[in-house]
């Protein structure tokens, strides 16, 4: 059965193509992540998702994982916020810590910045989308198993229909993309294909 989507309270969520997260010769290139991605066709997935958002007038909003030099105020409790400092990763005005090519923010675009996995979590997201009146938000970018899945879950709990592509998601590798998608998400969010996506902005 098609997804359908109506356009009026819909929002497109486009969370770490960043490319120090997806990009060879990014900060966690070692991973795996830049040939999942590749794989997936995440950036090109996400871009075509999002000419047919902005088409539709729906709204476009990058999440992006930012810290300040040496990531001051940035908690170390968790091996992934570990990671981030001390591999010097995502800093503020870098090129690791921009957008993929491809997925750059437009102009009517909007941005979000975290320091945590979850999108939701101590940012404007939710603000942004309550004042636009968004009740379903269709989720795409990295990592599929961690910000991904977490801003999902969050988005379900808030009273969001969670929307998460398929194949407009990535992580290292395809056991982590299925345990995310196919575990993790099963009973919290839609998981649904980018031509589906495209079909029912475009609709």
């Amino acid at each position: 059965m098609a997804i359908e989507l109506n356009v009026k309270t819909s929002a497109l969520i486009i969370q770490d193509l960043q490319n120090d997260v997806i990009i060879d010769g990014g900060a966690f290139a070692d991973s795996g992540a830049p040939t999942h991605a590749k794989s997936q066709n995440v950036v090109a997935n996400a871009a075509r998702m999002a000419t047919a958002a902005r088409a539709a007038g729906v709204a476009v909003i990058h999440v992006h994982y930012i810290v300040e030099p040496g990531a001051p105020g940035l908690k170390l409790n968790a091996p992934l916020f570990q990671g981030v400092k001390e591999s010097g990763a995502l800093v503020r005005g870098t090129w690791g810590a921009a957008a993929a090519d491809g997925v750059a923010p437009q102009d009517g675009d909007y941005v979000v910045e975290k320091m945590r996995m979850n999108g939701f979590h101590g940012t404007n997201l939710e603000t942004i989308l309550t004042g636009l009146g968004v009740d379903t938000i269709i989720i795409s970018g990295a990592w599929t198993n961690f910000s991904v899945e977490h801003t999902a879950r969050h988005g379900a709990d808030a009273g969001y229909r969670a929307v998460v592509v398929t194949d407009g998601t990535s992580t290292i590798n395809d056991e982590w993309q299925n345990a995310g998608l196919n575990f993790a998400l099963e009973n919290i969010a839609e998981r649904v294909l980018t031509d589906e996506i495209v079909v029912a902005l475009s609709g």
